[in-house]
C-alpha cells in the first residue's frame, strides 16, 4: 500500500484538526485508507427523473424532479419563517420548503428558470412538498454537486459530525477527493490466479464502485469483491494462527488413563454418560496424546453435562502428574463448580481448592503455597486466578467456563501461567450457530454435547399474560405443596423511570401478599448483595428452607438446584431469547417434570411475540441460537462482540453462509500448500495480513 493512503486524515483537504478529531472519535477513521473502508449504507439513483404526478407512489423516498420555479415567497415570521418555492412541470406542482439558510437560497433561485431538485417528497394538506431539497439549475453543475455519479451514496453520520459540516454529502466529497487523487495507488492484496479463479474485479474499481457506482451491476461486483476480501482474510488469519500455534506450541503428552479416572468412572460416576459425552472425551484424549497443545471449544446446551465431562478430563490430566484450573466469570458460578466437584471427589484423595476475590488472606496464603508445591490438583476460581501471585507447580489444563465473559487479555494471562503451554478447553452453555462458530471460533477445534443425560425430562414451557396471574399463583402453590421449589427472575433491581417493569423489590412485596409467611418462605437474591449474603441465601434455598427465590439474572448461569422445578420469568418480553433459554436451563436438573413460565404484559411487540413463540416451540439450544441470530444479528449473541471479529462492514453472517464456508475452504487450501505464505504469489496475502492484524495481540491461542 502506498504511503498516500496511510496519511493522517487531518491532512485531507477540507478536514483539518477539529474535524479529524471527530472522524477519529465518532467513526474510527484515522487515515485516508480508513475512510475508503467507511462504506455507504445505501444509494439513491440520480439517473432517473420523476414527474410530479408520480410522487404519490414515492412518498418518503428520495427522488429527482425537473421543473420550472413559477413562484417563490417567504412565509411566516420569526421561528416560523420559511421560504416556499413552487416547482411546476407538465403534470403538476411541488412546493419546495426551506427553514434554514433562507437568505442564501432565495438569492440563488430565480423565477421562470428550470431546475433539478432532489429530496424526499411528503404529502401535506393534499399537496406535495419537499423540505430542504438539493437544487441546481439545469445546464449548470453547482459546486455542491461536483461528483459526476448516477448513484448518490449515503453515509451514517452522527449529530456531532453533522454540526461540524461532516454530513453524508461532505463525507462523499472527501472520499471522492481521495479516489480521484493522482497520488493514489491501491495495491492488490489477492494473487492474480485467485482473482481470475473466482472472477473478482480489481481493488481500485471495487473501491470506486462501492462508493460511487456507475450502475447496479458494478455496485454488485464491488460488494462481492470487498465482501469476499473481508471474510477471506479473517479466515486466513484464524487458520494461520491455528497452524502456527500447532507448530510453535508443543503440548504436554498425556497418555495415561490411570487410577483416578478409572476409580471415579467405576465407583463414583453419578449417571451413565451419553454418547455425546463419550465422543467429546475421546476427542480430547486424542488431543492429549498428539503432542500438540489442545485448543478446543466445548459447546453444550444447558444441563447437557459439561461439568462432569470436564471433571473426567481433569482426572486424566491429574493421572499424568499435572494440575488443572477452572476459571468461571462469577463467584456464584465458581462456588457452584467447587461445591459440585468437591462433592463428587469427596471420597477420593484429590485436593480441590477455591480462589475468589472473597478468599480470606490467611486461607489464600496457604492455598497459594499448596498450589506452588503441587499439593493442589484442581484450582477453581474467578478472575482471581490470573493474578501474578498465583503460581502453579505444573499446570497441564486450563478450563475456561462461559469464556465469552472474559476479556482476551484476561484469558491470555491465565494461558501464560506455565513455561510450556497448558492444554486449553473453553466451555460455553450458549449454543453457537455454525456460521458464527466459523467466524468467532475459527481457530479452535469444536466439540459438541448435543444430548441430555439419561432420565432428564425436557422442561415444559408456558406463556402467561398478566391478566392470568391469579391462575398462575394457584399453579405455583400446588408445586410448593408437592415439595417443589421456585425461581422467579426479574429484569431490574430498582425502580426505573424509563421502563415500566416490575422490579425485584416491589415483586418481593407482592409475592409476600400472595404467599404469606409463615406458611411460605420467600427470599431474594441480586448482584448488589455481599458474597456472604448471597451464599447464605443460596444455602437456604439449596437446603429447601426457602420455597421461592426471587432473583435478577445473577442465577442465569451455573446454579444447579435439582429440587427447583419452576422457573418463572417476569416481564419475559424484556429478555433476549438466548437469555430466556439460559434461565430455563436452571430447572429440570432432577428427575421430576419441570416448568418454565414466561410471564409478559398483555400487549407484545412483534419481536416479543416471536421470541416467546420460539421458546414455546423448542428446547433445542442450537435452534434457539439460530433463531436468535436471525432475529438480532451477531452483535450481542453470546457476548461475541468483545472479540472484535464481528465488526463486519459488508458480510452478513446469516445471508452469507455460503461465502463463509467458501472463504474458509479456500484459505485452508492455500495454507495447506504454503503455511507461512512465503511463495511469490502469496507475498501480497502475507503483507496485507500483517497490515490488518498489526495492532492485535497474540491471543488467538485461547480465543
Amino acid at each position: 500500500m502506498n504511503q498516500y493512503l496511510y496519511t493522517d486524515i487531518t491532512y485531507l483537504k477540507g478536514v483539518g484538526s477539529k474535524r479529524a478529531e471527530l472522524l477519529k472519535k465518532e467513526i474510527a477513521v484515522y487515515n485516508f485508507y480508513d475512510l475508503l473502508h467507511y462504506y455507504p449504507y445505501r444509494y439513491i439513483d440520480k439517473s432517473k427523473f420523476y414527474k410530479i404526478n408520480e410522487l404519490q407512489n414515492n412518498i418518503n423516498s428520495y427522488v429527482q424532479v425537473k421543473g420550472v420555479v413559477c413562484d417563490m415567497q417567504i412565509v411566516g415570521k420569526n421561528r416560523a419563517k420559511r421560504l416556499v418555492a413552487t416547482l411546476q412541470d407538465d403534470t403538476g406542482f411541488l412546493d419546495l420548503v426551506w427553514f434554514n439558510g433562507i437568505n442564501y437560497i432565495e438569492k440563488s433561485i430565480q423565477k421562470n428558470k428550470e431546475y433539478i431538485v432532489f429530496g424526499k417528497p411528503t404529502l401535506f394538506a393534499r399537496a406535495f412538498n419537499m423540505s430542504h431539497p438539493e437544487i441546481s439549475e439545469v445546464g449548470k453543475v453547482e459546486e455542491s454537486q461536483t461528483i459526476p455519479i448516477p448513484f448518490q451514496p449515503f453515509y451514517i453520520t452522527t449529530e456531532k459530525m453533522k454540526r461540524s459540516g461532516l454530513d453524508s454529502k461532505n463525507i462523499s466529497k472527501l472520499v471522492y477527493q481521495i479516489l480521484s487523487s493522482s497520488q493514489i495507488n491501491i495495491e492488490e492484496n489477492l494473487p492474480l490466479y485467485l482473482i481470475e479463479k473466482i472472477k473478482l474485479i480489481d481493488r481500485k474499481h471495487a473501491f470506486f464502485n462501492i462508493h460511487f457506482p456507475q450502475n447496479q451491476k458494478l455496485l454488485k461486483h464491488a460488494q462481492q469483491r470487498l465482501k469476499f476480501e473481508e471474510m477471506f482474510f479473517l479466515q486466513l488469519h484464524l487458520l494461520q494462527s491455528k497452524q502456527l500455534n500447532t507448530i510453535k506450541n508443543k503440548g504436554h503428552i498425556l497418555k495415561k488413563v490411570g487410577k483416578n479416572f478409572n476409580n471415579f468412572y467405576a465407583n463414583y460416576l453419578p449417571f451413565e454418560l451419553t454418547n455425546a459425552q463419550k465422543k467429546v472425551i475421546k476427542e480430547i484424549r486424542s488431543d492429549f496424546i498428539s503432542g500438540k497443545q489442545m485448543n478446543r471449544l466445548l459447546q453444550g446446551d444447558v444441563g447437557s453435562g459439561k461439568t462432569i465431562t470436564s471433571l473426567l478430563v481433569m482426572l486424566i490430566v491429574i493421572d499424568n502428574g499435572y494440575q488443572c484450573c477452572m476459571m468461571a466469570p462469577t463467584e456464584i458460578l465458581a462456588n457452584q463448580h467447587y461445591e459440585s466437584i468437591s462433592k463428587l471427589l469427596k471420597d477420593m484423595d484429590i485436593e480441590v481448592e477455591l480462589l475468589t476475590g472473597s478468599t480470606k488472606t490467611k486461607q489464600r496464603r496457604q492455598l497459594l503455597s499448596n498450589l506452588k508445591e503441587g499439593k493442589t490438583s484442581i484450582l477453581i476460581g474467578t478472575h482471581a486466578l490470573i493474578e501474578n501471585e498465583v503460581i502453579f507447580s505444573q499446570l497441564g489444563l486450563v478450563i475456561i467456563d462461559e469464556q465469552h465473559r472474559f476479556g482476551v487479555e484476561q484469558r491470555a494471562k491465565l494461558w501464560k501461567k506455565n513455561e510450556s503451554p497448558p492444554h486449553i478447553l473453553v466451555m460455553t452453555a450458549t449454543p453457537i450457530p455454525r456460521t458464527l462458530a466459523m467466524t468467532v471460533y475459527g481457530d479452535l477445534d469444536v466439540s459438541v454435547i448435543d444430548e441430555l443425560p439419561v432420565g432428564r425430562k425436557p422442561v415444559s414451557t408456558y406463556h402467561y399474560s398478566q391478566r392470568n396471574r391469579n391462575k398462575l399463583i394457584d399453579f405455583l402453590k400446588k408445586q410448593i405443596h408437592i415439595g417443589r421449589q421456585i425461581f422467579v427472575v426479574f429484569p431490574l433491581i430498582e425502580e426505573s423511570e424509563t421502563l415500566d417493569l416490575n422490579n425485584l423489590m416491589e415483586g418481593y412485596q407482592n409475592f409476600l401478599l400472595d404467599f404469606p409467611p409463615p406458611h411460605y418462605h420467600i427470599d431474594f437474591l441480586h448482584g448488589k448483595l455481599s458474597t456472604e449474603e448471597k451464599d447464605d441465601k443460596m444455602q437456604k434455598f439449596i437446603s429447601g428452607e426457602t420455597h421461592i427465590l426471587l432473583a435478577t439474572t445473577v442465577i442465569e448461569v451455573g446454579v444447579d438446584i435439582p429440587n427447583a422445578s419452576v422457573m418463572l420469568i417476569e416481564n419475559a418480553e424484556r429478555f433476549g431469547l438466548t437469555q430466556l433459554h439460559q434461565l430455563r436451563g436452571r430447572v429440570g436438573r432432577g428427575g421430576e417434570q419441570s416448568f418454565c413460565i414466561l410471564l409478559t404484559g398483555n400487549k407484545l411487540s412483534n419481536e416479543g411475540k416471536k421470541r416467546i413463540q420460539a421458546m414455546l416451540e423448542t428446547n433445542d439450544g442450537f435452534e434457539i441460537a439460530n433463531f436468535d441470530l436471525k432475529l438480532r444479528g451477531p452483535g450481542d449473541l453470546a457476548g461475541t462482540k468483545q472479540s472484535g471479529m464481528l465488526e463486519f462492514k459488508l458480510v452478513d453472517i446469516i445471508k452469507d453462509e455460503k461465502l463463509i464456508a467458501f472463504s474458509r475452504n479456500l484459505a485452508t487450501e492455500i495454507l495447506n500448500t504454503d503455511p507461512q505464505l512465503k511463495n511469490k504469489e502469496h507475498i501480497c496475502l502475507h503483507k496485507y495480513l500483517n497490515y490488518l492484524y498489526r495492532k492485535t495481540g497474540n491471543y488467538y491461542q485461547i480465543s
